[in-house]
Parts: C-alpha cells; sequence; structure tokens
C-alpha cells in the first residue's frame, strides 16, 4: 500500500464523507504533497514523532512561516487519524507534536518626533473643529485610550477634581488616567466652542450634556471613523505617511514612548486597560533595548 495511495483515500474520505470544498481539497493535497517529499524515503506508515520534529525544525530553519507550518501539521494530524480509523496505524505520531509558534508582529509605531510634528500642525487650525481635533489629540497621546473609548468620552468623566478621565473600557471594566494639564487646558478650551460645530437649529441639549465630543450623527458623537479620516488628513499636512498614523498607531506611541523614557510594564498594563500582562508584552522590545543601552552606558566594565 503506497503512501500516493493513502493520501489520494485521504482526499476522497474528506470530499465524501466531510464534504470538503475544493479549495480545501487543494489545500489538503498541497499540504500532504509537502510532507511526502519532506519524509524522503520513509513511509507514513512507519513514521514516528522524531522524524516529524526534524521537518519541522528543517522547515524552521529554511524560514518557512510558522502559521504555515502550523496548517501543515493539522492536516498531518487529520491523515494519521484517518489511517489509524482504516486500521492502518495503531497511533498517531503527530497527536504530541506542539503547534509551532507564531511570533507577536510588533506594532507599527510613530518616533517622539512624528507624535510632534503632528501637534504643531495641528495647532495651526484654530477653527472650533480644528480645536477639537487637537483636543482629542492630546488625550489620546496623554491617555492611550482605545478609539471607541475616545470618542464615547463623557463630560461628567472629564469633571473629576483629581484631574483624572474615568475610562470605561471592555467587558465594562473602568480605569482613572491621569490628565496632562496641556491636555486639561485643551478639554476646557474645546467645551467652551463645542457647540459652535454642531448644525444651527439642532436640538444639542442631550448631546452637549452627555458626550465631550457630540456630532449632529445618529450615534450623538463623533464617529471612530471620522476621527480616522481627520487623523489621515492631518498626517498628510504634517508630512507624514498617513498610512502610519492611526488612533490605534497613537495608542501604540504611548505606551512606547512611556517604557523608552522609563516606565514599567505594570504600570503601562494598568494605564492601557489591558487585562493581562501577555498583551502589554508586545512592547517588551522596548524594555530590551533600554536596559541593552543602560548596560552599554552604565556598567564599569562597558568600556
Amino acid at each position: 500500500m503506497t503512501d500516493d495511495y493513502l493520501i489520494e483515500s485521504f482526499l476522497e474520505m474528506m470530499s465524501a464523507e466531510r464534504g470538503a470544498s475544493e479549495n480545501t481539497l487543494s489545500a489538503y493535497q498541497r499540504d500532504m504533497r509537502d510532507w511526502r517529499f519532506a519524509i524522503r524515503d520513509k513511509s507514513f506508515l512507519n513514521l514516528g514523532t522524531g522524524h516529524l520534529e526534524a521537518v519541522l525544525a528543517r522547515w524552521q530553519r529554511d524560514g518557512i512561516a510558522a502559521s504555515t507550518a502550523a496548517r501543515k501539521l493539522s492536516t498531518l494530524k487529520q491523515f494519521f487519524l484517518f489511517l489509524q480509523t482504516e486500521d492502518n496505524r495503531k497511533d498517531n505520531p503527530a497527536n504530541n507534536l506542539d503547534r509551532p509558534k507564531q511570533g507577536r508582529p510588533l506594532p507599527k509605531v510613530l518616533s517622539e518626533a512624528e507624535v510632534n510634528q503632528l501637534f504643531l500642525t495641528a495647532e495651526k487650525d484654530t477653527t472650533p473643529k480644528g480645536i477639537r481635533l487637537l483636543c482629542m489629540l492630546e488625550i489620546l497621546y496623554a491617555g492611550g485610550l482605545r478609539v471607541s473609548e475616545l470618542v464615547t468620552l463623557t463630560v461628567r468623566s472629564t469633571n473629576r477634581r483629581d484631574n483624572c478621565l474615568l475610562i470605561k473600557g471592555k467587558g465594562g471594566r473602568e480605569r482613572l488616567l491621569p490628565l496632562t494639564k496641556p491636555a486639561k487646558n485643551m478639554i476646557e478650551k474645546w467645551i467652551s466652542v463645542r457647540e459652535l460645530t454642531l448644525p444651527k437649529g439642532f436640538d444639542s441639549n442631550q448631546c452637549l450634556d452627555t458626550f465631550l465630543f457630540p456630532t449632529s450623527s445618529k450615534s450623538g458623537h463623533i464617529t471612530r471613523e471620522r476621527f480616522a479620516q481627520l487623523l489621515k488628513t492631518l498626517a498628510i499636512g504634517a508630512g507624514l505617511n498617513q498610512n502610519m498614523v492611526s488612533p490605534h498607531i497613537l495608542r501604540h506611541a504611548f505606551a512606547t514612548h512611556l517604557l523608552s523614557n522609563g516606565a514599567d510594564l505594570r504600570s503601562v498594563q494598568t494605564l492601557l486597560g489591558h487585562s493581562d500582562i501577555s498583551t502589554t508584552q508586545i512592547y517588551t522590545h522596548v524594555l530590551d533595548k533600554r536596559m541593552r543601552e543602560l548596560v552599554e552606558s552604565k556598567h564599569p566594565l562597558a568600556n
């Protein structure tokens, strides 16, 4: 019984019993072809776990993406399960193999100079809507809010004696964010002109009483999409790549710049509203770089 015959039988079963689509079958066929090539002169009927580990290690050295290797491993596990069902094997050597780990991509981030350029450009527009954009920018960069948290800020959340913002984040979890003095001043300036951004004759009382950034939209506040669009336009005016400027990238900038200037990871986790420290650990590359620079510049034997 040849491996080619076993693979063909496996694909027929996936089609007839599982109703797999043509695209799925093609993907399975490619994966099994790659495994067949990788095991060389061995047979699927007598392969051991060690053989499979060696193939995965070789693929890693060859630069095959972890996601691709993980998909191929998933296909192989189903194939061996089929062989067990058909009494061609008593075991599944792929069962105890760990899924290849996929490294999380580093977040895109703006430099401090680029963020400063955004602010300098925003400050040139002194119209009520320009003041609104600058105010939102101040709060976003000062507190690292999610864009949904920013656009739905209430007036009440800013009226605290401790100069903090009360944020209601994911899962209804609340957190306090200290307001910088420039952000606090911009909020006061914005509140004094925000009614001028609403259409004449619009019944604005409820919006003005509820949302910090009210509009005549159905939601009653500026939308996430509109704010993102305004940021893109601002980026172009600042001479920056518009694809590198978004509310979420500014949130990343907030976290990265705090860490690079001495903040600890736990504090940044609290400020960002992450329930799990593992989510915040995408920024550890900043800490690694800072610690390396610290050793190189401060250690007595560094020079």
